[in-house]
């Protein structure tokens, strides 16, 4: 008989070598603080000696929960969601949860497949990032009553629990960081709005903001560019280099800032006193460009920590309670703003 058709180990072959009962083995798994500490040591030794891997399927089928939890995001192509994933997936692993990830990459009829597949897979809950969702996805939810989160954005609105950051006050704060400065010029770059409510909500908040004192951009003045360094910087490059400059960039994000940075440098333009940049999220490496960004920071660690707490919580939960909680913002002042020059 091949290695392939021999039985695989199961819970009663790891008990008869950790000489305990099947349901101490059991207790390990499911409640492994109600196992003294050297008799878990000796089960996991067991554990790993004959390479016993537990039978999530056969567990869900028996009502069990599979000890998984399904994450979207729009992308793992950047720095943008990595810190919330870590910080998520952490937080649940601390609960006894494991990750499921998938990327969409900004549509959302892909978004409903990954959830599609990720209840297929029977997992105890689904996180989604931002609030803006396909009405199938939202309809799948609520039909499958399946646990769901939503990360990254807050809204007293929001249909799902959440756990986030104001993204409309964040386009706020840097806009009147700005502002505070005496720019009154100031050009936009941010990525597409569609499927994007973060996008969405910061820039509806720069254009209020703005119109509030009377002041509206320019179209030359306002560009879009994704999630990528290098296009953001092409972007920039062609809103700089038009027949009028504006003394001040804001950015969607810290991403399309550091491109900002770059175009400018090329152009030989000394940031900040030809020209001040600031981003939104605060990022990993914000602060190690030169000259440090200027930003808003959104505590991706934080919401993705107390969004792995709150939602295997709320999962395990014999009465589940809905909760919303938003994280505060912060304006970090760096090196790539200054008052507006007076020429």
């Amino acid at each position: 008989m091949s290695n392939f058709q021999k039985d695989k180990v199961d819970i009663v072959a790891v008990a008869k070598a950790a000489k305990v009962s099947p349901s101490t083995v059991s207790r390990t798994f499911n409640h492994p603080n109600l196992v003294n500490p050297a008799t878990r040591k000796k089960i996991n030794r067991a554990v790993q000696r004959l390479g016993y891997i537990r039978n999530r399927a056969a567990q869900t089928m028996h009502g069990k929960r599979s000890g998984t939890i399904g994450l979207v995001v729009p992308t793992i192509n950047h720095a943008i969601f990595a810190e919330v994933i870590q910080a998520f997936s952490d937080s649940i692993d601390n609960a006894g949860f494991s990750l499921l990830l998938a990327s969409h990459g900004y549509d959302l009829d892909r978004e409903y497949a990954m959830v599609r597949k990720f209840l297929e897979h029977r997992v105890d809950g689904v996180a989604l990032v931002g609030l803006e969702h396909s009405d199938a996805t939202a309809r799948l939810i609520e039909q499958q009553k399946i646990p769901a989160l939503a990360i990254w954005n807050f809204s007293v609105e929001s249909i799902l629990p959440c756990v986030g950051a104001d993204n409309r006050l964040a386009g706020r704060l840097a806009t009147e960081h700005l502002l505070g400065l005496g720019h009154r010029d100031i050009g936009l770059i941010f990525p597409q709005t569609n499927g994007n409510d973060r996008a969405q909500h910061r820039i509806s908040a720069v254009h209020a903001a703005l119109n509030e004192k009377g002041i509206s951009v320019p179209s030359e003045h306002e560009s879009e560019a994704p999630y990528s360094v290098s296009q953001a910087k092409q972007a920039a490059l062609t809103l700089l280099t038009k027949h009028s400059r504006p003394t001040a960039l804001l950015c969607g994000n810290d991403v399309i800032a550091q491109g900002a940075l770059f175009a400018a440098q090329s152009l030989g333009l000394k940031v900040p006193d030809d020209l001040s940049i600031i981003g939104i999220g605060d990022f990993k490496g914000s602060a190690d460009v030169e000259p440090g960004l200027t930003t808003i920071r959104i505590p991706a660690e934080n919401i993705g920590k107390l969004a792995g707490e709150r939602f295997t919580d709320y999962i395990t939960s014999e009465h589940p309670e809905p909760f919303k909680i938003c994280c505060e913002l912060e304006c970090v002042v760096r090196g790539t703003t200054s008052p507006v020059s007076v020429y």
